[in-house]
C-alpha cells in the first residue's frame, strides 16, 4: 500500500471514529436516561451514561482496529496497553492533575474570594463515592473518545503535530456548549487537550493522560467543591463559590474559565515532558537500523566495480621457499654420519 492510499484509510477510519462516538453518546445518554427513570436512579445517572459509553466506545474501536489491521484487542484499540509501568503512570498522571488544581486554586484562596460551606450528611458521604466513581469512568470514556483510537487514526493520516492541534480544537470546541462557557474557557480547554495529547504522544498510551483527567476533575469538583467545565453537580461535602475577578475565578464555568488557569496548563505542559523522560525513551523511540547491506546477499555492483579498479594491474607469482634441511628421514631414525 502506497503512502498516500495508507493515509487515506487512516483519515477514513478517523472519520468513522468520531461518528461512531457522535451516536454511541446519543445511545448512552438515552439507555441510562430510561435506566434512571425506570428504576429511580437519578443520582447515577452520570455513572450510566459514561459506563454506557465506554461499552460502546470499546466495542466499536475494537471492530475498526479488527477490520483494518486483522488485531481485535480491545485494550490496544481503546489506548491501555498492558505494561508494568501502566500503575506508576496513572498515578503521576493523577499527582500532576492534583498539583496543577491546587496552584490554579491557591491566588483565589490567598484573595479571599473562596465562599465554602460544608455538607456532612451520611447522603453527602455516598454522593461523594459515587461521584468519584463516576469521574473516573467518565474520565476515561472522554480519553478513549478523543485521544484513544481517533486520536491515532488522526496521527497516521497528517502527522502529529496536526493531529495535536486538531484535536486539542474539537476538544476545546466539544465544551463551548456547556453552562456558563466563554471564548477563554474554550481556550483553556484547548490548552488542556493540548497537555493531555502531549500526554499521549510522550507514552503512547492513555494511563498518563486519565490519571491526570479524573484527578483535575475530581479535584476541582470533590476537593475543593468548584464547577467542573460549569457542572456543579459533582459537589457533594464541600461547596464552594468564587467571587473576585473573571481573569482567577473564571465566574460560573469555574476555574477552567478563567485566564490565570490558562498560564498553570502552560506550565504543566513543561513539567510533564521533564517528567516523562524515560517513558518517552522507552514507548515511542525508533530502534535504531543497522547501515550497509546484509552479509548474506552479494554486495552492489557499483562496489564491486570499485574494488575491481583498486586491484594492481599485474598479478605478482608466489615463490615457494623450500628448506635446507633435508626432509627424506622420520623423526625416530637415527642420524647418517
Amino acid at each position: 500500500m502506497s503512502r498516500r492510499s495508507e493515509r487515506t484509510l487512516q483519515l477514513a477510519l478517523f472519520v468513522t471514529s468520531v461518528a461512531w462516538f457522535l451516536a454511541a453518546d446519543t445511545v448512552a445518554a438515552r439507555a441510562a436516561r430510561g435506566l434512571s427513570q425506570r428504576f429511580a436512579l437519578d443520582a447515577a445517572r452520570p455513572l450510566l451514561t459514561s459506563v454506557f459509553l465506554l461499552f460502546l466506545l470499546a466495542l466499536g474501536f475494537a471492530v475498526l482496529q479488527a477490520i483494518a489491521t486483522r488485531r481485535s484487542s480491545v485494550r490496544e484499540a481503546i489506548g491501555l496497553p498492558e505494561r508494568p509501568t501502566a500503575r506508576r503512570e496513572w498515578e503521576l498522571g493523577a499527582a500532576l492533575g492534583w498539583g496543577l488544581v491546587v496552584l490554579a486554586v491557591l491566588p483565589m484562596a490567598l484573595a479571599g474570594t473562596l465562599n465554602i460551606q460544608l455538607w456532612t450528611q451520611p447522603r453527602a458521604f455516598g454522593l461523594l463515592l459515587l461521584n468519584l466513581v463516576t469521574l473516573a469512568v467518565a474520565a476515561l470514556a472522554e480519553e478513549v473518545a478523543f485521544r484513544g483510537y481517533p486520536f491515532r487514526r488522526l496521527i497516521g493520516a497528517i502527522g502529529p503535530v496536526a493531529a495535536t492541534i486538531a484535536l486539542s480544537l474539537l476538544f476545546g470546541l466539544g465544551h463551548a456548549l456547556n453552562p456558563g462557557a466563554t471564548w477563554t474557557s474554550t481556550l483553556v480547554t484547548v490548552l488542556a487537550g493540548l497537555l493531555l495529547s502531549i500526554a499521549w504522544l510522550r507514552t503512547n498510551g492513555l494511563w498518563l493522560g486519565w490519571g491526570f483527567h479524573f484527578a483535575w476533575n475530581a479535584s476541582m469538583g470533590i476537593l475543593f467543591g468548584l464547577p467542573v467545565s460549569g457542572i456543579t453537580d459533582f459537589a457533594s461535602i464541600v461547596q464552594t463559590r468564587a467571587f473576585g475577578r473573571l481573569s482567577l475565578t473564571g465566574g460560573d464555568y469555574g476555574p477552567e474559565g478563567a485566564i490565570f488557569t490558562a498560564i498553570v496548563l502552560l506550565v504543566g505542559m513543561a513539567v510533564l515532558v521533564r517528567i516523562t523522560r524515560d517513558y518517552a525513551w522507552n514507548y515511542t523511540y525508533v530502534p535504531i537500523v543497522a547501515a550497509g547491506y546484509p552479509m548474506d546477499a552479494p554486495p552492489p555492483a557499483a562496489h564491486v566495480a570499485m574494488e575491481q579498479q583498486a586491484r594492481p594491474a599485474t598479478a605478482v607469482s608466489l615463490v615457494q621457499i623450500l628448506p635446507t634441511t633435508p626432509q627424506a628421514r622420520s623423526v625416530g631414525d637415527e642420524p647418517k654420519p
